[in-house]
């Protein structure tokens, strides 16, 4: 388990539709924000949106990729793993653990890419 973000702005995050669906969308493959827009059917604007918040409360990591006419572009991929929720007597606290085995791999994976 790692620290995570202040419980209030988590849970609010969370709460947000297009934010769970971003991290259900990149939890088992990377993709870019124009996907996710598409997938979403949402704005690139929203998409764009929650990404920046998701990668702030490290819930999100962004990959460059690059493609095989050489341009380079961003993926990104679910670092949440699990998110535990407890009622203190002060309020609540919070419990988040990431995928960074997968964040490894998936840099790794980048490097490689743009070896070849």
């Amino acid at each position: 388990m790692s620290d995570a973000p202040p419980p209030e702005e988590t849970l609010a995050l969370l709460g947000d539709e297009y934010a769970r669906a971003i991290l259900i969308a990149t939890r088992t493959e990377p993709m870019t924000a124009d996907a996710l827009a598409e997938a979403l059917d949402a704005a690139p604007s929203t998409v764009y949106d929650r990404i920046d918040d998701l990668t702030a409360a490290g819930f999100l990591s962004e990959a460059t990729r690059t493609d095989d006419r050489g341009n380079h572009y961003a993926e990104y991929r679910a670092r949440l793993e699990r998110l535990g929720v407890e009622l203190t007597d002060e309020g609540f606290e919070l419990a988040v653990s990431h995928r960074d085995r997968d964040e490894t791999a998936a840099r790794l994976h980048a490097l490689w890419s743009d070896l070849r």
